[in-house]
């Protein structure tokens, strides 16, 4: 259902919030264990959502928007530390 979709990217917006913040913090354990959460989250992404319509859509799409702005911040936080590791970066 509707709800059940949106339910879905609340949880995974809210995850993906809490990653930031541990990124942010330098708490990279904290922020491997939410990825953990995160991905099983979204794994039902993996087996397809009903189309949404309307306010539910536009949830939809605002929750997206949070979880890409979320990831941008983990990214500007993660990617200069792991350009620094030898090897993990070529």
């Amino acid at each position: 259902t509707s709800t059940e979709v949106l339910s879905m990217y609340e949880n995974i917006a809210g995850l993906s919030k809490q990653m930031a913040a541990a990124a942010r913090l330098g708490d990279f354990d904290g922020l491997s264990k939410l990825e953990g959460q995160c991905a099983s989250a979204a794994s039902a992404v993996e087996t397809g959502v009903p189309a949404l319509a309307g306010a539910a859509r536009q949830r939809k799409i605002d929750l997206l928007k949070q979880i890409l702005a979320n990831d941008r911040a983990i990214r500007d936080v993660t990617e200069p530390w792991i350009n620094k590791v030898p090897g993990l970066c070529q």
